[in-house]
C-alpha cells in the first residue's frame, strides 16, 4: 500500500511561485511515473506534469516554460514548482503515482491564482 500526501498549495497573485511537493510512504516499493494533475471547478481532471523514474518529463502545454516537476528517488518525492502562475491555474492539484501496475492518487492541495 501507498499513502501520497500532497502539500504547497495555497492564495497566490497573478505572477507569482508556488512550489507543490508530494511524498510517498509505505513499504519498500520504487515508484515507476509520478504525475500531477488538477481539476478545476465543472472540469474534468487533466495531466499537468508527469515524470518517469528515470527522469524524463512531459507537461501540459500551457504550463511549458512555467512549471518544472522534479522527483527525488531517494526521498520517494517529487515536485512541481509553479512560476508565472495564471487564474487559469486554479484548481485542486493531485499527486498520482504508479508502482507495481497500481495507481495511487493523494488527497488534493488547492492552488488559487487570483489578486
Amino acid at each position: 500500500q501507498v499513502q501520497l500526501v500532497e502539500s504547497g498549495g495555497g492564495l497566490v497573485q497573478p505572477g507569482g511561485s508556488l512550489r507543490l511537493s508530494c511524498a510517498a510512504s509505505g513499504s519498500a516499493f520504487r515508484i515507476d511515473t509520478m504525475s500531477w494533475y488538477r481539476q478545476a471547478p465543472g472540469k474534468q481532471r487533466e495531466l499537468v506534469a508527469a515524470i518517469t523514474n528515470d527522469g524524463n518529463t512531459n507537461y501540459l502545454n500551457s504550463v511549458k516554460g512555467r512549471f518544472t516537476c522534479s522527483r527525488d528517488n531517494a526521498k520517494k518525492a517529487v515536485y512541481l514548482q509553479m512560476n508565472s502562475l495564471k487564474p487559469e491555474d486554479t484548481g485542486v492539484y493531485y499527486c498520482k503515482a504508479v508502482t507495481n501496475l497500481l495507481i495511487y492518487w493523494g488527497q488534493g492541495t488547492q492552488v488559487t491564482v487570483s489578486s
